[in-house]
């Protein structure tokens, strides 16, 4: 680095030593390279976009997302024609995989990336160096004590300084220790003693975890695939394409991907509450009996679906997330042909299961017919003639609707809510506030229409479930390293990293003298508590007077060769 200092400041006594006209050079564009790099890669920057990754996660659950609900988006856009187009435009109606969230994402994998390697690596080479070099004064270091084995003791036992190292280093190496002897042809050898490299190991294979989260969720969102079936109680659902009324695939999807898995809905329960008067009539369980086949000519195989309890099948889990009743309903047009025959999911809107429902006929003959309703499980009506239905069981189901004819607008190609019936292109045939007024029809009746238009039937009732058949590849490896990433962060909370050091010598007047010191890695409260257990296994090794060893010297033999001493200090006590 080029310096450009005046003669005067440099030379003049006591001036002050901040240089104004110090001219640094640039750091070009490797060098900028070189500090992005630093930055970006250092701990603070990735704990940083942890958090700014939390946070932009936020929108998701405020606005409706797309790849879960397409409809709702469009319909919240419409409702709001200032501010949804605006919020479409930052990506806020698909944030998780919105250019901002990607990158997010992607600099904070980096970041990892960069923060544990050069960390592994100095970890490697710590694990197979030899502990710190021994400090020439051990009572500097904040736990740290003295030991003197008498010098007719030490005699007896053939203790020498170098026989007491060795000693001293097969105790630590026992209590988890990496040791290491030095200096032992001398006349004042040393153990170097280092443990808790586990807590360095923690913290690596927490940030290596984070690293594997982020990998496996982004094979899942590449790779996986969400849809939704409405299945009725005797029909099926094939694993295809065309088989889901919603589909969301991954970025990365491909249909062969598709396990060609059957499921079949023999049966759907619901045990309300009949004990309570409190809770009267609320639901208590759901329980959906299925029948499962793996693939064309397996075997079948039948299950119990509940909510919470979800059953796999080829790769994929399936969720029981709703339910409700499907009306059984023959249309017939004005020409007598049966323009539309079957169940029609009904939308439940209430905890009492009255249901709208929309009944399209698109082959009837001459025009098309719609309805539009309700559906009353438990039908009763009030003094002011108003349906309600007064229970959730079935006790006396009742369809209550408005009819229309004219095109239904499924011709054109245009996709259709099949929940919703647009009438503002059809005619009304009647309805409650018509002179022909509405259509009410309990199971087994038949309604004929104005007009010679046509009749329709209520002919039975079902019930239905609302599956979520979710896949999802990356599911077990974000456990697995979610585990992992728990685990190695409990290692680096609870695991100390410390160093110890002994040092012996022998005394002019023959005693054998020992000193140790202990230093922790940052704080360790427990660092005294671990010098005491240190001393009191050094104490009990060499029998030292005041200790409680088993091979103490008799009690005469003591008072022959003089009073030991121990004596052990702590800079936090």
């Amino acid at each position: 680095m080029k310096q450009d200092v005046t003669q005067d400041t440099r030379d003049r006594p006591g001036a002050s030593t901040a240089r104004s006209d110090v001219v640094l050079p640039s750091l070009g564009f490797l060098g900028t390279l070189r500090w992005a790099w630093t930055q970006l890669t250092s701990m603070r920057t990735a704990l940083f976009l942890l958090l700014l990754l939390a946070v932009a996660a936020v929108p998701g659950s405020l606005f409706p997302q797309r790849p879960a609900n397409p409809a709702i988006v469009t319909q919240y856009i419409q409702d709001n024609p200032d501010t949804g187009p605006v919020l479409d435009w930052f990506q806020l109606f698909d944030v998780y995989s919105s250019v901002w969230f990607s990158a997010i994402y992607l600099l904070l994998f980096v970041s990892l990336i960069g923060c544990v390697i050069p960390r592994a690596i100095a970890h490697f080479r710590a694990v197979r160096s030899t502990p710190p070099r021994t400090p020439k004064r051990l009572s500097r270091l904040p736990v740290h004590g003295t030991l003197e084995v008498p010098s007719d003791q030490a005699r007896g036992a053939g203790l020498t300084p170098a026989i007491a190292a060795e000693q001293a280093a097969a105790i630590l190496r026992k209590r988890g220790y990496r040791v290491d002897v030095r200096d032992a042809d001398t006349d004042r050898p040393s153990v170097g003693a280092e443990r808790g490299l586990a807590k360095e190991l923690g913290n690596l294979v927490f940030h290596t975890s984070l690293i594997g989260v982020l990998v496996s969720v982004a094979v899942g969102g590449l790779f996986g695939y969400n849809g939704q079936k409405v299945v009725v109680e005797g029909d099926s659902f094939v694993n295809t394409l065309i088989g889901y009324d919603s589909f969301n695939p991954g970025s990365n999807f491909s249909d062969d991907r598709l396990e060609p898995y059957s499921l079949r809905l023999d049966s759907f329960d619901v045990r309300f509450d009949r004990d309570q008067e409190s809770h009267y009539g609320q639901p208590l369980d759901f329980t959906a009996e299925v029948t499962t086949q793996d693939g064309p000519g397996a075997a079948e195989e039948s299950q119990v679906l509940k909510v919470n309890a979800p059953i796999t099948i080829g790769g994929t889990n399936v969720y029981l997330v709703g339910n409700g009743y499907a009306p059984v309903v023959t249309v017939r047009d004005g020409e007598g042909n049966i323009a539309s025959e079957g169940p029609v999911v009904s939308v439940p809107s209430d905890g009492l299961y009255t249901s709208l429902i929309v009944i399209k006929a698109p082959d009837a003959k001459p025009d098309q017919l719609g309805f539009v309703g309700f559906f009353l499980p438990t039908a009763f009506v009030d003094e002011q003639g108003v349906s309600f239905s007064r229970d959730p069981d079935p006790f006396n189901p009742q369809l209550n609707l408005n009819s229309y004819y004219g095109d239904l607008g499924l011709d054109d190609g245009t996709p259709e809510n099949v929940y919703v019936l647009d009438t503002e292109n059809l005619t009304e045939l009647n309805s409650r506030s018509s002179d022909d007024g509405g259509i009410v029809l309990g199971v087994g009746q038949t309604y004929d229409l104005p007009e010679g238009k046509g009749s329709i039937t209520f002919d039975g009732l079902k019930r239905y479930a609302a599956l979520d058949i979710h896949h999802d590849p990356g599911e077990v490896g974000a456990l697995v390293f979610s585990t992992l990433a728990l685990l190695g962060l409990t290692a680096s909370l609870f695991i100390g990293r410390r160093r110890l050091w002994v040092r012996t010598g022998q005394h002019p007047d023959g005693r054998l003298m020992v000193e140790y010191g202990l230093l922790a890695r940052g704080e360790d409260h427990r660092l005294p508590a671990e010098g005491q257990a240190v001393e009191k296994l050094l104490t009990d090794r060499w029998a030292v007077p005041g200790g409680t060893g088993e091979n103490k010297v008799p009690e005469a033999a003591s008072s022959a060769a003089g009073t030991g001493q121990s004596h052990h200090n702590s800079k936090d006590n």
